[in-house]
């Protein structure tokens, strides 16, 4: 008797369910696709290049302040669209750098929430910025593309971990530090020292950098949003599926409270090394505590 095998999609997408990162690449492309796709349409219908663009950018792009009111939705999704493939790749390559640091100290839990709630305060950033007297404070134009949240990931990042390295191969590595500089630089290059781009990305740099210490100091701040998305996945889900899953979750949280696997104190000893010395002084025990306690988070 023959039998048939199928290949686990995680052989195409290595832990996707317990991977931020390459969760919001795959957003962050697939919203580009649809993008640019809706434009295709648009062109194939008939309607004028000039007024497609105005059209897209006018309902997914930030717009000035004087247009806010009308365009309001614009807040939630200017941060996941890209105007062109290059500056999407580059973003993308940033993302995965940043986010990968924060994803392995303190677990994937906690790179989606720092991601959207940069874009949120960052936005209010931008459109409060605006209300400020002066020439220099107007912004002519819209806003598309995720670098509030990079720079976010990158505050939270350093904020962790500041002597952190990334290792390219045995020997080879470059301080952390060192990589948000060449970013920040690039990216500051690319604002033009606008005052209002500069603020919006000192709210997403502020965000990142609270919200890793609200982390520290015992709160939850992105919990709630992995509850919805819990709650909604047990809504689809057949009963009996729900109680074994919560059967298996309660022998599991039985399981690490009765032997106190590991501290919160302990946690944050290790993380205080990673400060002063670099994730590469942890020994391989410290490595495995960290681990596990970034997949309970």
């Amino acid at each position: 008797m023959s039998k048939v095998y199928k290949r686990s999609p995680s052989v195409f997408l290595p832990a996707y369910r317990n991977n931020a990162v390459l969760q919001l690449v795959i957003a962050c492309g697939v919203a580009f696709v649809l993008y640019h796709f809706v434009e295709a349409i648009l062109w194939i219908a008939g309607v004028p290049k000039g007024q497609v663009a105005l059209y897209m950018v006018g309902n997914v792009a930030l717009p000035p302040l004087a247009l806010f009111k009308t365009k309001w939705w614009t807040l939630f999704t200017y941060g996941w669209v890209h105007g062109g493939f290059w500056e999407m790749f580059s973003n993308m390559i940033w993302l995965y750098c940043f986010g990968s640091v924060v994803q392995t100290l303190v677990g994937y839990r906690q790179v989606i929430p720092i991601f959207i709630y940069s874009l949120l305060i960052g936005g209010v950033f931008c459109l409060l910025a605006q209300l400020i007297p002066g020439s220099l404070f107007v912004v002519g134009h819209s806003i598309l593309g995720a670098q509030v949240g990079l720079v976010a990931l990158a505050a939270a990042a350093i904020t962790i971990a500041p002597k952190y390295r990334l290792f390219f191969g045995y020997s080879f590595s470059i301080p952390l530090m060192v990589i948000a500089a060449i970013f920040l630089v690039l990216l500051l290059m690319s604002t033009g020292m606008q005052p209002v781009l500069l603020l919006m990305l000192l709210g997403g740099g502020l965000t990142g950098f609270t919200y890793i210490r609200l982390l520290r100091n015992g709160y939850r701040p992105g919990a709630w949003m992995y509850d919805i998305f819990e709650r909604m996945e047990r809504s689809v889900t057949p009963n009996e599926m729900v109680a074994r899953s919560s059967k298996k979750r309660k022998q599991v949280l039985d399981h690490v409270h009765a032997h106190n696997e590991v501290s919160q104190k302990r946690i944050d000893d290790i993380l205080d090394k990673i400060s002063r010395h670099g994730y590469s002084s942890l020994t391989n025990e410290e490595k495995e505590i960290l681990m596990k306690a970034s997949k309970e988070n």
